[in-house]
């Protein structure tokens, strides 16, 4: 189940973008509507921050399908990156006003004893994924607000995974540097 969510939720613009295209992909909602809700069942009763956040999401999607699929409404499933977006910037800043950040407490599940040092970088790093979800989130919503298919798609479908995977990728590089140094 979790790697069809995490399909489901990389394939989101190519689906928005084949309903919206070609009205003969619509019975493509009905499905992820039930995706969605299988998702919002499966993390029922769970604890913790990302089972909430998992929950608010599977609910968002699926209330976005079913109401583009009752009003016909295909752009409104172009909001889902901005909540998607919203949902994470307010998870990670959220983390920095505790004694332990969201990054830190991913970092402590490999190595639980973390020096200072890395403390304060997991602190930097929990900023950073703040910025790129303001930002990231920020031209989701323009690319909505200008109602442009095609810029939407190629923003949600594509640049924010690349930038998303260059920024994991370019932290990865930083701290094995930085543990060389040290």
């Amino acid at each position: 189940m979790p790697l069809l969510n995490a399909l489901l939720m990389a394939a989101w613009p190519l689906l928005v973008w084949f309903t919206l295209t070609h009205p003969a992909w619509r019975w493509l909602l009905p499905l992820a509507i039930v995706l969605f809700l299988l998702r919002l069942l499966a993390l029922r009763g769970r604890a913790g921050e990302r089972a909430r956040v998992g929950r608010w999401l599977a609910a968002t999607g699926a209330g976005l399908s079913l109401v583009s699929l009752l009003l016909n409404k295909g752009q409104l499933l172009m909001w889902y990156p901005v909540v998607v977006n919203a949902l994470m910037l307010l998870l990670f800043a959220a983390s920095l006003l505790s004694d332990m950040p969201l990054v830190e407490r991913i970092a402590r599940l490999k190595e639980p004893a973390l020096p200072t040092a890395a403390i304060r970088w997991t602190r930097r790093v929990t900023q950073v994924w703040c910025l790129f979800f303001i930002v990231n989130g920020g031209v989701a919503l323009m690319t909505c607000l200008a109602d442009d298919l095609r810029w939407w798609t190629w923003w949600n479908g594509l640049f924010s995974y690349l930038l998303m995977g260059s920024l994991m990728a370019g932290e990865w590089l930083l701290r094995q540097r930085h543990r060389a140094r040290a």
